[in-house]
């Protein structure tokens, strides 16, 4: 069985196919600048040299065949005809409150998806055209779809509800959601599996650290809590997102700044975060090398960011009333031993310890944390396309 991921966004669609017999990656890519001049696919069949070909893409239908006729393609191609294509899942980013799981694609399902799109209104219309250009090109080929809200479904209300007046959660469905589910799934039951325990019997904390990113308390395998909330902007300081703060900053700064409601959101949303506060960029890498320099504003933006981090680890930790293992994973959880390091350095009042050398590694699933920890920490890179596979393959 051979199965087609695919990950819309509002200009791009990355996607892998993946032979779920040996759970191999047989080919990848991404499709860039849909709708803009421009557009290109970037492909690589696993053993073959990578290509990237350009050609116009007016929308998301357009992407979608190229990306066909390059997985087909005689000489760069991974598969004979697209009949070899068993079934295609789809990342859907907001399932709100329709969705605890992932679902096989109807007409009923994409209506309920579409109500969502208010909720997700930059990833939910991409998610859609994507499913709608399957659809016309593969019109018998099976769909699933895989929501990043869904896992954060298993949420108490009073760890989803927000406190403001009750009918407005009744309306407009006002609650936190949480994002990166799919990931801190994948993450969760991986630790399980590593530390040889039933995930039944564990508490975990999972860090999904990137230029987006988000903490999850996961209880017995559900998640109990986590840091994003009705959008992806709550929670951690990020690449360019502010996270948490004093939401009257909101009218503030719309009296004094003069910034309309869309100025404050793209101000929120793309400029502040690391990026904000360092003046140098968002990615950890250049902000990590400045702050070497003596850059002070790269080092705040380091320890602010850290700080956070270290707070909602130990705030779900007394949520859960323990913990057996931390999870890092992401851009910056897999690849970056000083931050892992920082952030859990003020952490060993719950019993965990970092071990240096074990520590001293980048994207390997292992654990980094001394023999004697009583805490588990652990570097697990995610793999949310398999996850995304794995559920359209238990369904179909």
């Amino acid at each position: 069985m051979k199965i087609l991921v695919i990950n819309c966004g509002s200009s791009s669609l990355k996607y892998q196919l993946i032979n779920m017999q040996n759970e191999e990656l047989i080919a990848k890519g991404l499709a860039e600048r849909i709708g803009i001049d421009g557009s290109v696919v970037k492909h690589e069949t696993i053993g073959k040299d990578k290509v990237s070909i350009e050609e116009k893409m007016d929308n998301h239908k357009a992407a979608i065949q190229i990306v066909l006729n390059a997985l087909t393609d005689e000489n760069y191609g991974a598969i004979k005809s697209m009949d070899e294509i068993s079934a295609i899942g789809h990342r859907v980013v907001h399932g709100g409150e329709e969705f605890s799981d992932s679902v096989v694609i109807t007409d009923a399902v994409k209506k309920a998806l579409e109500k969502c799109s208010s909720l997700a209104p930059l990833h939910n219309p991409p998610n859609l055209m994507g499913i709608d250009a399957c659809e016309e090109i593969l019109p018998n080929v099976p769909m699933v779809g895989v929501f990043d809200t869904a896992f954060h479904q298993t949420m108490p209300k009073d760890s989803f509800m927000y406190a403001l007046p009750y009918e407005l959660y009744e309306k407009h469905k006002i609650r936190r959601y949480g994002f990166h589910g799919t990931s801190h799934k994948y993450v969760a039951n991986k630790a399980a599996a590593l530390v040889d325990q039933p995930i039944e019997h564990l508490k975990i904390i999972t860090c999904h650290l990137g230029n987006g990113a988000s903490i999850t308390a996961v209880d017995g395998g559900k998640s109990v809590d986590t840091s994003m909330g009705f959008t992806p902007l709550e929670g951690l300081a990020m690449g360019t997102r502010c996270g948490d703060m004093d939401p009257a900053i909101v009218t503030f700064l719309m009296e004094n700044e003069g910034l309309s409601s869309q100025e404050v959101n793209q101000l929120m949303n793309k400029k502040s975060g690391v990026l904000g506060i360092s003046g140098v960029s968002s990615d950890f890498r250049d902000i990590e090398e400045a702050a070497e320099k003596g850059n002070e504003k790269a080092r705040l933006a380091l320890d602010l960011y850290y700080k956070r981090v270290t707070k909602y680890i130990g705030a779900y930790a007394a949520e859960m009333g323990g913990v057996d293992a931390i999870v890092f994973t992401a851009g910056l959880g897999e690849n970056s031993a000083t931050s892992r390091k920082e952030i859990c350095k003020n952490l060993e009042f719950l019993g965990s310890k970092i071990d240096d050398e074990k520590n001293n590694v980048r994207g390997k699933e292992t654990i980094v944390s001394t023999d004697d920890s009583k805490v588990k920490v652990l570097l697990i890179p995610t793999n949310e396309e398999l996850a995304i596979a794995r559920e359209t393959k238990a369904l179909i």
